[in-house]
């Protein structure tokens, strides 16, 4: 919940200025709690009907954009673009001559835990070597090496599988969508947007003392199976859920993407940033995380009923 982070946290120091790069699930919601701060932020969109949307930036076409003005006074720079098919990353691609003469105190590259392929269940950290097999997580190396190779003082910020209000296990059993798939010691890590945007705000802060570790893993601390989170899931809807179906089934009706995910099977260690430089999780698993879904559920349904 917003107010959870906001209780944690300061605002930055004052004249600071955030720009957000793709103003999506994450980029608003990080938005959403640097301005309840008190900070200065302006987020994009691809169109500037699109909620949250202070200006524009589309990947796939140049914009006449006045980036003068957008980005004047800027201190801290976050991206949450993904890379072009091409493997490049359009936010460099585009702006990096403006982002090279910025003063900037911080800049942020959010990535994917998907660089690092299929570990076989085990535990990967920051000092892995990446070995991605997915085109996606290989386009995403690439242009975590442009941004290491940019000059700025970026952190490159790898996640593993992103959920909360309104893009959960809740939700989609609520939407009827669920499949319970048996897959032998297949686990997924994950993370709740509020601690994407909690770790965000706590290593900006840790940055001002010069403590910034290129590569930070933002996870939490119980990778688990899809169906037990889905059915700690179905006991806080008390709803039921559909039978369970053997991979090797269920795989024969997957689309390529939604085969991908399965075809690697990794834990992600977050010793780095919880133990290492001291980020309390808000949501240190599914549980916790799940429930503060179902909280924020309810706060909407009660909103909708007295308005």
């Amino acid at each position: 919940m917003l107010s959870d982070i906001v209780k944690r946290f300061h605002p930055l120091p004052a004249k600071s200025k955030i720009v957000i790069l793709g103003g999506g699930f994450s980029g608003q919601h990080i938005a959403s709690v640097l301005r309840s701060l008190g900070n200065e932020v302006l987020c994009s969109r691809r169109n500037k009907t699109s909620k949250g949307a202070d200006f524009i930036f589309d990947s796939n076409q140049t914009s006449s954009t006045q980036w003068e003005e957008i980005f004047d006074g800027t201190t801290h720079l976050l991206s949450c673009i993904p890379p072009l098919d091409n493997g490049k990353d359009p936010v460099l691609s585009q702006l990096k001559a403006y982002l090279s003469g910025l003063n900037l105190k911080w800049a942020g590259y959010l990535s994917t835990t998907g660089v690092y392929g299929d570990s076989k269940g085990n535990w990967v950290n920051e000092n892995d070597l990446p070995n991605p097999k997915q085109k996606r997580s290989i386009r995403r190396l690439t242009c975590e090496k442009e941004w290491t190779q940019s000059g700025l003082p970026i952190q490159i910020l790898r996640l593993p599988g992103i959920y909360g209000p309104g893009r959960s296990a809740i939700d989609n059993l609520i939407k009827g969508k669920p499949k319970m798939i048996d897959k032998p010691d297949q686990v997924f890590s994950r993370i709740h947007i509020d601690d994407i945007a909690g770790a965000i705000l706590f290593l900006m802060d840790l940055a001002k003392d010069g403590t910034r570790p290129e590569i930070i893993n933002i996870a939490d601390n119980l990778p688990t199976s899809n169906i037990e989170v889905l059915t700690f899931a179905s006991q806080i809807l008390g709803t039921s859920l559909p039978k369970v179906e053997q991979f090797e089934t269920a795989s024969k009706a997957m689309n390529a993407m939604a085969l991908s995910f399965w075809q690697e099977n990794r834990r992600v260690s977050n010793n780095l940033l919880c133990k290492e430089l001291g980020y309390s999780l808000i949501h240190p698993n599914y549980k916790s995380g799940l429930q503060d879904c179902f909280r924020q559920l309810q706060i909407s349904k009660e909103n909708l009923y007295y308005n």
